[in-house]
This record gives C-alpha cells, structure tokens and sequence, in this order.
C-alpha cells in the first residue's frame, strides 16, 4: 500500500499561486512540477501516485513536501548555488567590450577583430582569458564582432571610462534627495497606414500582411525616464529637434518635480543638448546636474530601453491614419504603462540591459 502522509493545509492566497504557477504558459517545467507537487499533496494523494503523475522519484516528492513545509511557498525556488565566483570581472568584461568595439589599427592587415585578436590584447593587459569565454561574454552582451552593420566606431575617448562609471554610479545609488531621469528623443518616427488590411493568423498559416502603405508624415517624441521609478513623461517634438523645444521639454521636467529635489539627467551628446543654449539653461538652473555619455555609447543610457520597448509594441506593427493618430497611441501606450511601472534592473556587471 502507497506511503500516505497527511495532506498540506494550504492558504487561499498559496493556493491561488501555485495554481497560477501550474497554469502559467511562461512558467519554467520545474517550477511548475513542484508546485504540482503541493497541489497534490494538499489534496492528499499518496507520494508513490504524486511521483508517477510528475514524473519524479519518490524521494525527491518527499524532499519538496518538506521544504515546503519548511519554507512555504520560497521553498520551492531554486537556492543559490556555491560554485565558483567570476573570474572574469565586471572591469575585465567591460574593458573586453571597449576592445571589442573600438576601430582597429589601421595598419593592421586584418580588417575586423577576432576573437584570438582580443584576447591577445587582453593578455598584453595581464587577462589571461580564452576564446571561448571570450565568444561567451560578447554573446551575453549582443556584442557581435562577426558581422558589419553600421559605418562609425566608437573613438578611443579618454574620457569614456569616467563617464560610464558616472552615470552607471547614479543608477546603482540615487543621490540623495534627488531623481534620475534618463532624457532624449526619438526622431522621424513614420505614420505609415496600410493600404490593405492584415490578414490574421490561421491554422497553420501566419498572419499576412502587405507592404504597401501610404505615408502621413513624421513626428518625433520627447521622453524622460525616471530611473528609479520606471515612469516615463513624453510629450511630442512641437517642429524641430532643437535647442528651444529642448529646453521647452526640460521646463516641463522641472515643473513636474517636487521643486525640493535635485535632478540629475542623463544624457547623449546630440547638438541640442550641447548647445550654448542648452548650457545656459542648465546654468540657470542649478538643481540640474547633466551627466553626459560617453560618445557612440546609446546603450549607457536607460531611455533607449523605453524607446526600444516603444519600437516594437506600437511603432513596428502599427497602423496609423494620420501624424496625430501615431501621437496619440504612443502617447496612450506611455500613459498606460506607467499605471504598472517598474524600474529596469540595472547590474554593474558588464551585462547587457533586456527589456
């Protein structure tokens, strides 16, 4: 006869969870299996049935049971593992990435960095590091060194070092009475509308789609990401890209914010924001303190997540009848999103941000 134990008094509110768990379409197996595993034990099943159902040993049922009871429902999450620590740091990765993507020596007769040519150089520096690791590391951060996209690499900047530790200074630990907001623009998005309707996905059969279009002009979008809280304020470019709507958007910031608190802004090196406009008006404002990128180096700054985010929910599929209806569904969009904000999880770690 099967080992019965006595069945597990569970919570409407743990219940409910490791139900959303098993049903959950994202859920990893093993995380769903173990929370199966309770469900049944709460119904009073035998083990020996429970590990024929889940597929698992006995003894691995039993171990689950006690940690639950143990725990509770964190008991079920995997534990950290011992293992040994990184070799290869955040200042070894993020020197690997700075080789990786600066031009190469002109005089040299291979035209494009290989693996055994980075790690060479990080030897020259004192890492011993092999190529695959190498392969691995790059992977992590969607670094390809295989592949040619674009025309300019990021210049050798003297400065590129300092700033990143800046700026990646005051995601880690807010100042002190104080925000960070991420700012920039997204320019010449296209109101495009489609000029037959998509055909929707059947079985079988992916949705269909033709390309012709008819195009209703651009519009461009102001955005400011409050780092630490994940709310974004956009408002639309009213014309050019310049230096007055620039400082127009940055009053708007200014009025927005609990006039007791300094804001620390991130941002690139674009015209409008250098401009000797754009210094005057940050001299004359002095709570604002701008923190600027290191050159060809977008992805310090966290706004260019929300503007990817953006890209590919409402501006890649979209379809738009005019300039304003394009405004107004990513403006919908932002407003919606911020009902549910979060802030990106940012670790210094030398590896990439993922939306």
């Amino acid at each position: 006869m099967p080992f019965r134990v006595d069945p597990l008094v569970l919570t409407d509110e743990v219940r409910v969870e490791l139900e959303r768990r098993v049903r959950g379409h994202l859920t990893a197996q093993r995380t769903a299996r173990r929370a199966r595993i309770i469900l049944l034990c709460a119904d009073g099943r035998p083990i020996r049935q429970i590990a024929v159902e889940v597929g698992m040993d006995e003894h691995q049922v039993g171990l689950w049971r006690k940690r639950f009871l143990a725990t509770g429902i964190d008991g079920l999450d995997d534990q950290p593992r011992s293992g040994r620590p990184r070799r290869i740091g955040h200042d070894e990765r993020m020197k690997l990435a700075a080789m990786a993507t600066s031009e190469k020596d002109a005089a040299d007769p291979v035209a494009m960095w290989t693996y055994q040519d980075l790690a060479d150089g990080l030897f020259a520096d004192g890492i011993e590091i092999s190529t695959s690791q190498i392969g691995r590391i790059l992977n992590a951060m969607h670094i390809d060194i295989t592949k040619v996209r674009g025309w300019l690499n990021r210049r050798d900047d003297p400065e590129f070092w300092e700033r990143v530790r800046d700026v990646c200074g005051i995601y880690l630990n807010c100042p002190d009475n104080a925000i960070v907001v991420s700012v920039d623009e997204k320019t010449s998005v296209q109101a495009k509308e489609r000029k037959h309707a998509d055909q929707p996905p059947r079985p079988g059969l992916r949705a269909r789609r033709e390309w012709e279009y008819i195009r209703h002009g651009t519009a461009s979008l102001f955005a400011a990401l409050n780092v630490h809280s994940g709310e974004i304020l956009a408002e639309p470019t009213p014309g050019k890209d310049d230096s007055t709507n620039f400082c127009a958007f940055l009053d708007q910031i200014d009025r927005a914010t609990n006039p007791t608190l300094a804001i620390h802004v991130v941002l690139d090196n674009g015209s409008s924001h250098r401009s000797k406009q754009t210094t005057a008006w940050f001299a004359a404002h002095p709570r604002w303190v701008a923190h600027f990128t290191p050159p060809h180096a977008s992805w310090v700054n966290q706004v260019e997540l929300f503007f990817s985010i953006l890209q590919r929910k409402v501006i890649r599929n979209g379809n738009f009848t005019s300039r304003d209806d394009l405004i107004t569904k990513m403006l919908t969009y932002i407003a919606a999103d911020d009902q549910t904000a979060t802030p990106f999880k940012w670790t210094y770690a030398a590896d990439p941000l993922v939306a």
